[in-house]
């Protein structure tokens, strides 16, 4: 209870100096269920999309959704062109270089090569990652041939049509499709990468980072956080 009151308290104080922001626009990409997806009435939904209204009705902030192609979604956050990117990106060292991350609202999610056959060269092979990804940065460094795609659909069709031996994602990402595809299936051992999902947000906006880092906490305090990751299926629920 002592750890609720105090994060509570300082989520309310960052709240107030948030105010100040008449709109804040929040970046995803809309292509990366369940994490964030456009819907049929054309309007974002997924995971990052009930999350995101939350932390901003918990901060009394007004915001508005703006997508953007995933390989140029942090230039355009820098430059301006929304506030904060919640986008399933995981926090790593590059891409802290260049922006801030608030506290993860998501633990590190497992990432997984999905094939055609169990006995891919994973290690050798030819093995398709969108760009800009983490896994990416994995596949390039681990020996294997890597083949990258603008979007996380491209990948999947790079192995179906044969282009790539396998493709590496989140494994939230691609265990609705192993589910609905009985050609696909998950093969080698799931791959830990990353610090976990965060919000990015520009290195001159530090009040807004604890504004919604205070917001954050006091889901994971109220338990309320763990409770949508458990209704999304995204990853592994805070301890």
């Amino acid at each position: 209870m002592k750890k609720l009151l105090v994060s509570t308290a300082a989520f309310a104080m960052m709240a107030g100096m948030a105010m100040a922001q008449d709109v804040v626009r929040l970046g995803t990409e809309g292509a990366y269920p369940p994490w964030n997806f456009i819907n049929d009435a054309g309007q974002v939904d997924g995971f990052e999309r009930e999350l995101g209204d939350e932390l901003c009705k918990r901060a009394e902030l007004n915001c508005e959704w703006v997508t953007n192609d995933w390989d140029s979604i942090i230039p355009n956050l820098v430059s301006g062109n929304y506030d904060a990117i919640i986008a399933g990106m995981s926090i790593t060292d590059e891409r802290d270089q260049v922006i801030d991350f608030t506290q993860n609202y998501t633990p590190p999610d497992p990432s997984a090569y999905l094939g055609m056959s169990e006995d891919v060269d994973l290690a050798g092979g030819v093995i398709a990652a969108q760009t800009g990804t983490i896994q990416a940065g994995y596949v390039a460094e681990s020996g294997a041939t890597l083949l990258e795609f603008a979007t996380p659909e491209e990948t999947i069709a790079a192995v179906r049509n044969g282009e790539a031996d396998a493709v590496l994602a989140d494994k939230s990402y691609l265990a609705p499709i192993a589910q609905e595809d009985p050609d696909l299936m998950f093969v080698g051992d799931d791959v830990p990468l990353g610090g976990g999902v965060g919000m990015g947000v520009r290195e001159s906006d530090g009040e807004l980072r604890a504004t919604f880092d205070a917001a954050i906490q006091s889901m994971k305090d109220d338990g309320s956080l763990n409770a949508m990751i458990e209704k999304w299926e995204v990853s592994s629920t805070f301890e």
